[in-house]
């Protein structure tokens, strides 16, 4: 598509650079002036060119050349060249070349050097006395995740914040013991028992939405159902799963798309 835009616009160029030059500095056929005409005009160019020589450095007599008829063209046309090649990855006439381009922001990303940090810690006191009592003494050590999902996951919170929908890490790894006393809790908070679960492999996080410096857990508040709803967007934008697709709803929680099977082998 690119190489489309550009060849119309080099055409565009090449038409507009021949209007200028056609109807603003070819030459009027002799036939047309008398010779009084010539002679005057003959002078008129002459004086001219010695003002314009002493006007110029030398250093510009080729620009002195140029007409604005042929640079005023030029350089607008030239911009809009810019402005498609600026804005070509954005520009998608079939999915075919948006899969293509996707495919190329991925690879693009994967070879950046760049790591995402991750936040400051939050204060304890607030995953206390919260819609979820076993938050207390949940792990929120980002470092024991698995450092490509980190990443990952990281890059959400970010277009979270973006979207003016900031997160909270409620939960990275989960140990076996803590899984099984979570099933049997009766909370709902999970039906998956010791390594059914991702959290076990670093491999899924719970989070949360904060506004106004709490914690907003709840579906029920119409606000954190929005941030919810964003954050499956952006989870299934980089190729996550969201919880809030599953049948025991789980809206805060994302993780993997790969089979616990397939991971527990590895």
């Amino acid at each position: 598509m690119v190489i489309e835009l550009t060849f119309l616009m080099t055409a565009l160029l090449g038409v507009l650079a021949w209007v200028g030059w056609r109807f603003f500095l070819a030459p009027t056929p002799a036939a047309e002036l008398s010779e009084a005409s010539v002679e005057r005009s003959g002078r008129l160019e002459q004086d001219r060119g010695e003002a314009g020589r002493r006007a110029w450095p030398a250093w510009l007599k080729p620009v002195r050349l140029l007409h604005w008829t042929v640079v005023l063209p030029v350089v607008v046309v030239t911009l809009m060249i810019a402005g498609v090649l600026a804005l070509s990855g954005r520009i998608v006439l079939d999915p075919l070349q948006a899969r293509s381009f996707q495919q190329g922001a991925h690879i693009q990303s994967a070879l950046n050097p760049e790591k995402l940090i991750v936040p400051p810690a939050l204060p304890p006191s607030m995953f206390v006395n919260v819609e979820r009592p076993d938050l207390a003494t949940a792990d929120r050590d980002w470092q024991r995740l698995n450092p490509a999902f980190m990443q990952t996951v990281l890059l959400v919170f970010a277009r979270m914040e973006a979207r003016g929908y900031p997160l909270a890490l409620l939960e990275g790894y989960r140990s076996p013991e803590r899984q099984d006393k979570l099933a049997a809790s009766g909370m709902r908070v999970t039906n998956a028992r010791a390594y059914q679960s991702k959290h076990q492999y670093g491999l899924a996080v719970d989070v949360a939405p904060v506004k106004d410096g709490r914690l907003r857990i709840s579906e029920l508040e119409p606000w954190a159902m929005e941030a919810y709803r964003a954050l499956g967007e952006e989870a299934e934008r980089v190729g996550l799963t969201w919880g809030g697709r599953w049948s025991l709803k789980d809206y805060g929680h994302i993780e993997v798309a790969a089979p616990i099977s397939a991971i527990a082998k590895r």
